[in-house]
């Protein structure tokens, strides 16, 4: 659909977004910037660098961002990248004498961008468990964005920036538009940046002004649900002013620890009149929220102090009623794999879990 000066397009899980992905992979013809938290060499990791080889035989620059800590890539596949032109770049590789806010600092964004014009964000990594079971993946659920317009440069531009920071190889800076990069109030990029501390939390704080100008409802999916005390109040203050506040969480999860200690705050929130719903299935894994049926996002960040506080991300904010329409029919439709934990519930909980809950909720800043 058409958003101001971009075209948007909302993909469901890896049966629709990894498609879209290498056909956008496909068409580049000067740049193929790729930046993800988890690259592994597996089925999908192999199509995908597959892809990314066949256009770096083609003239096309083709960089590749991974985070060191969240990646599981073999030297030989990073080795034939590199024969064939591709230039792959770990985030940050462990050293035992960086200092520990260093190597805590991880890349966690979900991008891709291709000349510069097409870009997709969300909250797929490069791996088997996001794939569909009939290309042999786990299908994880998740939620990806495609986006033609401004937007893709500013992708772009976060992107070359870490790359630069991070010891990149250098750009061809001819084949790189930033003329394009200019702001459209209808799709936005937030990030939490990498050079400046005040741009850290640009990510929590539209959350938290979008949540305190709510008036109608309030629908937030998001895989692993800790967040900080300012959030939750907000939330729990717009409940109380009558939204309807839905709150869906990974009841099955790759990460039961954060499962635990989010079950922790679940009280406040249901004591306020907002609704919980833990996701039953597949593993859930999408970071998305959509307001009052105008503001929405996607994006890579989860709802925790190391998405918020630490880790890069990004995350697209999108301002229109067809765009957020579709993002609810989505939360709706996810509905139906879901739990509700009322009052009730949550007040049965037996001791163990309730000991379990509250261990791990005291970690909870490095979970």
């Amino acid at each position: 659909m058409t958003v101001g000066a971009h075209r948007l397009a909302l993909l469901k899980d890896g049966a629709q977004t990894y498609p879209a992905m290498l056909e956008a992979i496909a068409r580049a013809q000067r740049t193929i910037c790729l930046e993800t938290y988890i690259l592994r060499d597996d089925r999908t990791g192999r199509r995908f660098a597959e892809a990314l080889v066949e256009r770096a035989a083609a003239g096309v620059e083709v960089s590749v961002l991974f985070d060191a800590w969240g990646s599981s890539v073999s030297s030989s596949f990073l080795d034939g990248l590199r024969r064939a032109g591709v230039r792959p770049l770990a985030f940050r590789p462990l050293e035992l004498s960086a200092p520990f806010g260093k190597v805590a600092r991880r890349d966690h964004r979900k991008a891709l961008i291709v000349d510069g014009t097409v870009a997709f964000t969300g909250g797929l990594n490069i791996s088997d468990d996001y794939a569909a079971p009939e290309d042999g993946g786990a299908g994880w659920r998740d939620t990806h964005l495609r986006l033609e317009g401004p937007a893709a440069a500013e992708l772009q531009y976060f992107f070359l920036r870490t790359w630069q920071r991070a010891g990149g190889a250098p750009i061809d800076g001819q084949r790189y538009s930033y003329a394009e990069r200019r702001p459209d109030p209808a799709v936005q990029i937030v990030s939490n940046d990498l050079p400046r501390r005040r741009h850290r939390h640009g990510i929590r704080e539209a959350y938290r002004h979008a949540i305190e100008r709510a008036r109608r409802r309030i629908f937030i999916t998001n895989a692993y649900f800790l967040p900080p005390l300012r959030v939750i109040h907000a939330l729990s203050a717009a409940a109380r002013r009558g939204v309807d506040v839905r709150i869906m969480v990974a009841g099955t999860t790759d990460v039961p620890a954060v499962l635990l200690a989010s079950r922790t705050i679940y009280g406040h929130l249901l004591d306020a009149g907002a609704r919980m719903l833990e996701w039953r299935g597949r593993v859930l894994h999408a970071k998305t929220a959509v307001i009052d049926g105008v503001w929405s996002t996607v994006g890579s960040t989860n709802l925790d102090s190391q998405s918020l506080r630490m880790n890069l991300e990004a995350n697209a904010v999108i301002s229109h009623r067809g765009f957020a329409g579709a993002l609810e029919r989505m939360f709706a439709d996810d509905l139906a794999h879901c739990r509700e934990i009322t009052v009730a519930h949550w007040a049965r909980r037996p001791l163990w879990e309730r000991a379990a809950s509250w261990t791990a909720y005291l970690a909870r800043d490095w979970l």
